[in-house]
């Protein structure tokens, strides 16, 4: 089997697997390869870029070298590479996840239950919930499913394209080592810089493809176009600006503003400021425009492989 149609095929039935079952509940690769990278940390650790540089290149590559070998065991066995390639998917894609976590969250504010909307927050963003009112509540939501979707789905399956199984398990990885040891606080200010760099450039192409899809999948097209012109490049991280602008504009709704991490306080710009206040309501919003946008963007993907391994064969090379 061809491996354009190797990885429509596998992509498919991986995104299948997440939208019926989400993520897996026990021995989830992501969290294993956690833990892996936790205990090399603990030999690593200095508080210098280049121990970090080190740290994330014995992750991230060993991580990307493993799934490079699989990938060659099943090479010229289509059934065999399919079921590889949709496991992957599975294990590295959380949309549905995602979409749970938000509804959940969603639903205590909608009860009245704000304690138990906090208690649930970190599951999807690392905000202080203490330092957040409902509406403050709701807003980190729709923001952490508009980030998100490109973190969790859209950018994995962009590299699942360009580079198949290895692909998708080295952005997973990327993103992984980014939420663990990418942040500014003084642990990690120096060492995880590497981390922190190499998920900015891995996540480029998935946040641009999340914004144009949220254009094309969102209720107000015009909207989405205008904020994500306006107001991306005035967000302070390169991906998260155009997928939060164009899904506020999206929606019509109003994000950014301050917010408080492990205790610091940040002031962000206003992303669509000519949008409302967020409401309850629009976290079922959000989470039906991320269900869009990720299967758009298997359409796009899995499309693209295909078109573009039809055309090597046309001009006499080989997929």
């Amino acid at each position: 089997m061809r491996s354009d149609r190797v990885y429509a095929c596998g992509a498919t039935a991986g995104m299948l697997a997440d939208l019926l079952l989400g993520d897996p509940r026990r021995g989830h690769p992501v969290a294993a390869f956690g833990r892996a990278a936790g205990a090399v940390e603990r030999v690593l650790w200095r508080d210098h870029r280049g121990w970090g540089a080190l740290h994330t290149a014995v992750c991230a590559g060993g991580a990307a070298a493993g799934a490079a070998l699989a990938a060659r065991a099943v090479r010229g066995h289509g059934p065999a590479a399919v079921a590889l390639t949709a496991a992957t998917v599975w294990s590295v894609v959380g949309g549905t996840s995602l979409g749970r976590e938000a509804r959940a969250v969603a639903g205590a504010l909608a009860a009245g239950d704000l304690e138990v909307a906090r208690e649930r927050l970190p599951h999807l963003c690392g905000r202080d919930p203490q330092a957040l009112d409902g509406p403050g509540v709701a807003r980190a939501v729709v923001e952490s499913v508009a980030e998100n979707t490109s973190d969790a789905v859209v950018g994995a399956l962009v590299w699942g394209a360009l580079g198949g199984v290895p692909g998708l398990v080295a952005f997973r990885a990327a993103n992984t080592l980014d939420a663990m040891v990418g942040h500014r606080s003084p642990r990690h200010r120096r060492f995880g810089w590497a981390s922190a760099r190499l998920d900015d450039v891995a996540g480029y192409p998935g946040a641009r493809l999340t914004a144009a899809l949220a254009v094309v999948a969102g209720g107000d097209r015009r909207g989405a176009v205008r904020a994500w012109r306006a107001d991306a490049h005035r967000h302070p991280s390169p991906n998260a600006g155009p997928v939060e602008a164009a899904f506020a504009g999206a929606l019509g709704v109003r994000l950014g503003g301050s917010l408080s991490y492990g205790g610091r306080v940040e002031h962000r710009p206003v992303l669509n400021g000519e949008g409302r206040a967020v409401e309850v309501a629009d976290v079922e919003r959000a989470v039906r425009l991320s269900r869009r946008v990720g299967l758009l963007a298997l359409a796009v993907c899995a499309g693209g492989r295909t078109a573009y391994g039809a055309l090597r064969r046309r001009k006499g090379g080989r997929s």
